[in-house]
């Protein structure tokens, strides 16, 4: 889970940052690397809705004392700023969850991870339609990698066979990781027009709370599907794991990031999240790695990267 919207900070001197902040991008990359295979243990075991609700309770526990700590509390929001945690909260909180649940509970987790490496590039494609922001032919070509690696990945390396039958390459899981990719691209774009005058934490506990609101609305239809008997101690370290380190914990490490080495260096920093989800997964699940994940992957972050450039 990449993740505040872009911050004006001036990047300062690298020789002048510590060491401490490198080290700690890199345990966040692993932290969120680590969300695709709680997702995993969780979206089997438990409703999806149920799920991210909480993950959610989780995070906003440590991030309302966080923000009453490092920034003297929650500041008054205007109207806009209502709309726009709100949106915050609907895109990048409630469907982004959402879809990411359900496609853990049928995609493996390394896969999962992988499709997740495409938001800089959803991202980047929405601003140039919808924003008119234009795209170098540079970007352009990076774009044109990222998409032939997912080809590559969705396909497992069978372009030909997807020609013949895309049904068999292209399934709900695949689907559902698409949604949730646009549901974050969203979730970026409002936090970079929308939230003037707010902070990437302000604005990520705002969100939190409108999002945990949201998903416990659609967790009280899944209560008659609760069986308190799945909630194994594997199921509930998993929700802890994704409500502490992959949100609360990440998202104060990735901020701090920023402030030191600015955003540019900072993202840099996520295209180690799907080798590490690829990596936990094959240690922890036991799942394959293909070769096709492996070429697949490396062309998609390749195709981030000089997008981003």
């Amino acid at each position: 889970m990449k993740n505040t919207p872009a911050s004006p900070l001036a990047t300062p001197a690298v020789a002048s940052v510590p060491l401490s902040v490198y080290i700690k991008l890199v345990f966040v990359a692993l932290f969120w690397g680590g969300t695709f295979i709680a997702g995993r243990i969780i979206a089997q075991a438990v409703p999806h809705l149920t799920a991210a609700s909480g993950r959610f309770a989780v995070a906003c526990l440590l991030l309302l004392p966080l923000a009453y700590k490092l920034e003297g509390g929650l500041p008054r929001l205007n109207r806009s700023q209502l709309l726009a945690t709100f949106a915050l909260g609907a895109t990048g909180i409630f469907l982004y969850n959402l879809c990411f649940f359900a496609a853990l509970s049928r995609m493996p987790a390394g896969r999962t991870a992988l499709f997740v490496a495409l938001n800089p590039i959803v991202t980047a494609l929405a601003l140039a339609f919808l924003f008119r922001e234009r795209l170098a032919a540079r970007k352009w070509v990076g774009i044109g990698i990222a998409f032939a690696g997912a080809a590559v990945i969705i396909t497992r390396g069978d372009l030909a066979g997807a020609v013949r039958d895309i049904s068999q390459s292209i399934g709900m899981g695949e689907l559902l990781m698409f949604c949730g990719i646009s549901g974050w691209a969203a979730y970026t774009i409002i936090g970079r027009h929308a939230l003037k005058g707010l902070s990437p934490i302000a604005a990520t506990t705002y969100a939190s709370l409108w999002g945990l609101l949201l998903l416990c609305a659609g967790a009280a239809f899944e209560l008659p599907e609760l069986d308190p008997a799945r909630f194994t101690w594997q199921v509930i370290a998993s929700i802890v794991y994704l409500g502490a380190f992959g949100t609360a914990i990440g998202f104060i490490w990735y901020y701090e990031g920023v402030k030191a080495i600015g955003p540019a260096r900072t993202a840099v920093f996520n295209n180690l999240v799907p080798v590490f989800g690829i990596l936990l997964s094959a240690l922890l699940l036991r799942e394959p790695i293909l070769i096709s994940m492996l070429v697949g992957g490396a062309l998609v972050i390749a195709g981030v990267t000089l997008t981003n450039r």
